[in-house]
């Protein structure tokens, strides 16, 4: 079976792009700290936004916060927050700004509490993606009872943008729920 004929989430159709990234990336399952993280900015770039277009600066944001170094980000200053928010290439708001060192901070501790951040959010659905029965991508919900919960967690640990409607996102991308349509072809693959 080619790729035309295989069978998609309605959502990615008609950009290549959204394409490359459902076949690859979306719904599978990611335990490395690195990963989830850059998940997470992104995710929170995304409020008030649509996905293809963070999805489409996505190699500017790796390239303006240093390969999504959690480390170096954590310690970026004023002068850095000011560069960040005269780059073109990404969204410039000040509150998102922020948001990505407050949030590279609170990820840290949390890292050092849990021994990864891995350890931390998979433990909400115990280290297995929760596998829904959707017929359509439109029978999602934009958020649950347990992203409302890591939601409230998060933001108690010092994270911003990370609201429900964001983290159930994050928990789709990142595989903790598969969301994938039950006739899509990366269904049973992820």
């Amino acid at each position: 079976m080619n790729q035309q004929e295989k069978h998609r989430c309605g959502w990615c159709q008609g950009d290549a792009l959204y394409k490359a990234y459902h076949d690859q990336e979306w719904g599978v399952p990611v335990f490395d700290d690195h990963s989830l993280f850059e998940f997470l900015i992104l995710e929170g770039m995304q409020a008030g936004l649509s996905w293809i277009t963070i999805l489409r600066k996505r190699n500017n944001y790796r390239e303006a916060l240093d390969e999504f170094d959690v480390h170096k980000i954590a310690g970026y200053g004023e002068s850095k927050k000011k560069e960040l928010l005269e780059n073109p290439g990404i969204i410039r708001n000040r509150l998102k700004i922020d948001s990505i060192v407050s949030n590279a901070q609170a990820y840290l501790k949390i890292q050092e509490s849990y021994g990864s951040f891995s350890n931390f959010i998979w433990a909400y659905v115990d280290s297995k993606p929760i596998k829904n029965k959707l017929a359509s991508y439109k029978d999602a919900p934009a958020q649950t009872a347990l992203s409302q919960k890591i939601s409230k967690d998060l933001k108690k640990l010092g994270f911003k943008f990370v609201g429900p409607t964001i983290v159930y996102a994050f928990m789709q991308a990142v595989g903790m729920v598969n969301d994938h349509e039950v006739n899509c072809f990366r269904y049973d693959q992820v």
